[in-house]
C-alpha cells in the first residue's frame, strides 16, 4: 500500500512523496506503526541532505509512532502502545525491536523526539572526567547545545551556555537554562579558568579557539558539532599554544562511541541513553516547550527553508503526521 515519506529529490527540494511498502508482514523480532511525529535535525539534515548531491533521498532522525504490529518474538510492547525510534520521516515505521523504545504513559510523542538530540550530549555526560558540581561551559545554542545544557544542569552541574545570536540566548533563558552569556567569558576573572569541561556545540572554529582558553588545567573540550565548513583564518598554532600550555584535552564528541546495546564491562549505551532521556521528558527534568515549531509534512519545503534561512522563531521542526 502507499504511504508517504519526505524525499529529498534535489538540491533544496524536499517533497512529501508516495512511497510503497509492505504493511502486513512484519518480522519475528520487528515493531511497526503508523507515525505521529517527527523531529528534523538542522545540521545533519541540512548539510548532508537537503544541500548535499545524492539525490532522490529520503531522510529523518528522531520519530515517535503508534504501534500496530508486533513480530512474535518481541516483549515488553503491545500494539496500542506509543514509542520512539531513530526513524525517517516517513507516516509509517518498521524497526527492529532492540531499536524501539516504549513512551512513558504521559509523555506526548511531539515532546517524545527530542529524546534523540538529548541522546547527543548524553554521551559526553557518560564519558567525561568531570563530575557535578563543576562548572561547564557549552559554546552554541541551537538545538543540540540547548539540550546539551539542560541535560547537563539536570545533573547538578554549573552550567554556563554562550551564543552570539540573541534570539538563541533569549529562548535559552526563556526556557530555564541558567546562566546565558553571549561570548565565552575570557576576560571575567571569576569565571575564565575555571571550567572542567566545554562543550562545543557550534561547530564554529573561534568557538573551540575561545573554549580551550577558558577551561582550566587539565580539562576537556569536547567537540559535538560537526565542522561543517571552514569560518575563520585562525591559525592551528593558537589552539596547538592552549593544548601545550594549558594541558587541554581536545576530543570528539562523536555520539556513536558509545555500544548501541548494553554490553559487558561498557558504561552506558546509546539505546539506554536513549530511555534515559524519554523518562527525563517524563518527568520534567529537562523542559522542551516553547523551543520548536509543528509543520505538516506537506510543508516539508517550507520547513526546510525556514531552518536553513533562519526564519523559524524557535530552535526545532516537529512534523506533525496525526493530520
Amino acid at each position: 500500500m502507499n504511504e508517504y515519506a519526505v524525499t529529498f529529490t534535489e538540491r533544496e527540494t524536499a517533497k512529501l512523496l508516495p512511497v510503497e511498502i509492505d504493511t502486513d508482514a512484519i518480522g519475528a523480532n520487528e515493531v511497526a506503526g503508523h507515525t505521529l511525529a517527527t523531529l528534523i535535525s538542522a545540521g545533519t539534515e541540512l548539510n548532508s541532505g537537503y544541500l548535499g548531491n545524492n539525490f532522490p533521498r529520503q531522510s529523518g532522525y528522531a520519530a515517535a509512532f503508534k504501534v500496530e504490529k508486533v513480530g512474535e518474538n518481541v516483549s515488553g510492547i503491545s500494539p496500542g502502545d506509543l514509542a520512539f525510534c531513530p526513524g525517517n520521516h516517513a507516516s509509517y515505521q518498521r524497526k527492529p525491536a532492540s531499536q524501539v523504545i516504549r513512551l512513558p504513559d504521559n509523555l506526548t510523542p511531539e515532546t517524545a523526539v527530542f529524546a534523540r538530540m538529548m541522546g547527543v550530549s548524553m554521551t559526553t555526560l557518560t564519558t567525561t572526567s568531570a563530575r557535578p558540581p563543576a562548572k561547564i561551559l557549552i559554546t552554541g545554542l541551537g538545538l543540540v547545545g540547548h539540550l546539551a545544557a539542560k541535560n547537563f544542569q539536570a545533573c547538578g552541574y554549573e552550567v554556563y551556555a554562550s551564543d552570539p545570536v540573541t534570539s538563541r540566548r533569549q529562548i535559552a533563558s526563556e526556557t530555564g537554562i541558567h546562566n546565558v552569556l553571549d561570548a565565552v567569558p575570557l576576560e571575567n576573572t571569576d569565571l575564565s579558568g575555571q571550567f572542567q569541561l566545554a562543550i562545543e556545540c557550534s561547530g564554529h572554529e573561534q568557538a573551540l579557539l575561545d573554549a580551550a582558553g577558558a577551561v582550566r588545567k587539565r580539562a576537556e573540550v569536547v567537540c559535538i558539532a560537526s565542522p561543517w565548513r571552514r569560518y575563520t583564518d585562525l591559525l592551528i598554532h593558537d589552539l596547538h599554544r592552549l593544548i601545550f600550555f594549558n594541558y587541554v584535552t581536545i576530543r570528539s564528541g562523536w555520539e556513536w562511541e558509545l555500544p548501541r546495546q548494553p554490553e559487558d564491562f561498557r558504561t552506558n549505551s546509546v539505546f539506554e541513553n536513549f530511555a534515559g532521556a524519554l523518562k527525563w521528558l517524563a518527568e520534567d527534568r529537562v523542559n522542551v516547550d516553547n523551543i520548536y515549531t509543528k509543520y505538516d509534512p506537506e510543508r516539508c519545503q517550507q520547513a526546510y527553508q525556514d531552518l536553513l534561512h533562519k526564519k523559524t522563531e524557535r530552535l526545532a521542526v516537529v512534523f506533525d503526521w496525526t493530520t
